[in-house]
């Protein structure tokens, strides 16, 4: 892999860019506070969310149900732990800003200098599995200066699916070799050299708590430039 025939860096967001575990369960005590609900662990609450997010992509990438943003994945998972949790008392306002704590996700220390520093030389964007208007207000609220929104609405197409990565490549004009998908997952990033982009591992070993066992180190197999931060791996491109 030639660092200098890369044009364009496409990033996984959840996970790789933004710290969803702090920030959700952040988001939803503050709203439980205002409404003086009680007796509830949001930190285990956003995790069992984050649970529902691959299920209720499957019946979409399974074809058992038409393509639906993930805004509305998130909102109906939201409304079965609400049931579950014995929630009472919410409007449906309340589920709505409850739903958009994913728009209000604060990205790792690294991130904003480390895209400005790659943004001088290439093309960035999200290929993220969020929605338009969910990485837009991310966007507009952490500072992430994406060129533009490209993924799975673009696409209509979730990760892993090829077309994700494909699509992706191709609204920018660019063959895939030309692009690089960066992510904190080494599963995505198999996935994405499985159609020919190059890739760029970042570990993020607190994306799940302290006690996290998973993507803690790069897999050789598909990674060609592992980075310890966004910093580094625009360093490392040049």
């Amino acid at each position: 892999m030639n660092p200098s025939k890369i044009k364009a860096c496409l990033f996984d967001v959840f996970g790789t860019v933004v710290d969803w575990r702090t920030s959700v369960s952040r988001d939803l005590q503050e709203f439980a506070r205002r409404k003086g609900i009680g007796g509830i662990d949001w930190l285990e609450f956003a995790v069992e969310w984050r649970k529902l997010y691959q299920p209720s992509m499957d019946e979409v990438r399974s074809g058992r149900r038409a393509f639906t943003i993930l805004d509305v994945l998130h909102r109906e998972s939201l409304v079965t732990l609400v049931e579950r949790y014995r929630i009472a008392g919410l409007s449906q306002v309340d589920l709505d800003h409850m739903s958009r704590a994913w728009h209000r996700l604060d990205p790792w220390p690294d991130v904003r200098e480390g895209l400005e520093r790659l943004r001088r030389a290439r093309i960035i964007a999200p290929c993220s599995n969020g929605n338009i208007a969910l990485m837009v207000n991310m966007a507009k609220r952490a500072g992430l200066p994406w060129d533009c929104i490209l993924g799975a609405e673009t696409a209509r197409a979730y990760k892993p699916m090829p077309e994700a990565y494909l699509v992706s490549c191709r609204q920018l004009g660019l063959a895939p070799a030309e692009v690089m998908m960066v992510a904190a997952h080494n599963g995505d990033l198999r996935a994405a050299k499985a159609q020919g982009l190059a890739t760029g591992f970042v570990a993020r070993p607190l994306e799940h708590g302290p006690g996290q066992t998973t993507d803690l180190a790069p897999d050789s197999s598909c990674v060609d430039i592992a980075a310890a931060d966004f910093v580094e791996l625009a360093a490392r491109l040049g």
